[in-house]
């Protein structure tokens, strides 16, 4: 595993990022191009997600960028470990981009259903990149338009259709939807929120019901078009 933490160096204040991509070529390329960017800092970069947390906890990272498909470790398995490192750590989840060669709706929705907050082709522009990087270290969101197409598109996914009629979530419930997206259980959204898990189930409820949205990895999709998220 190739792994470079870079140290302490006077520079202009950016977002903090760290590459993960098992493709040296790719991960090079990736680097070099967010570093011309003057409010991204590349902080750490690596060929494989072993050491994932220990590298983000040293290089300080607010961004994780992240292939997909690595081999030993994937990207939706390391995805998996980190967040449950997290929560058993009391931190907030780091919002993760993750990196795709090809459609591959299954894995859209497993990132999404595991709390990631990006997702792109890696057939991107640079502006399309750093886009992202800007408004996932600002709290957004940011779903490539035709991944979540092609996503919505899908037969079982029918339902989900922007212009489905849909009645406007109370504040309660956004945050609700928010804390959904970043892959909480009912469970953790009761404690985030201090409310009972019977309050949480019962929003829960509601909301799926107002997005007209059969799960929760749909509702937040639905969430994402109507750009609520």
């Amino acid at each position: 595993m190739m792994v470079n933490v870079q140290g302490e160096q006077p520079m202009m204040p950016g977002v903090r990022v760290m590459v993960v991509d098992d493709q040296l070529l790719v991960l090079e390329g990736l680097c070099s191009l967010l570093a011309i960017h003057p409010q991204i800092e590349v902080v750490a970069r690596a060929t494989s997600a072993l050491q994932l947390a220990e590298l983000l906890a040293a290089s300080r990272a607010e961004v994780l960028i992240m292939d997909v498909r690595m081999p030993g470790l994937s990207g939706i398995e390391a995805l998996r470990l980190l967040r449950e490192q997290e929560r058993l750590a009391g931190r907030a989840p780091i919002p993760v981009l993750m990196l795709s060669t090809f459609d591959e709706h299954e894995l859209v929705l497993e990132s999404l259903r595991l709390g990631a907050q990006g997702y792109l082709r890696k057939d991107i522009s640079f502006q399309s990149l750093t886009d992202a990087v800007l408004e996932l270290a600002a709290g957004k969101r940011h779903i490539q338009p035709a991944v979540t197409a092609g996503v919505v598109s899908r037969a079982e996914l029918e339902s989900l259709n922007r212009d489905l009629p849909f009645t406007p979530l109370s504040d309660c419930e956004l945050d609700v939807l928010r804390l959904m997206a970043a892959g909480y259980s009912n469970v953790e959204i009761a404690s985030a929120l201090f409310k009972s898990r019977g309050t949480i189930r019962n929003q829960v409820s509601s909301i799926l019901t107002k997005l007209v949205a059969r799960d929760r990895t749909r509702a937040v999709l639905r969430g994402i078009e109507l750009k609520l998220l």
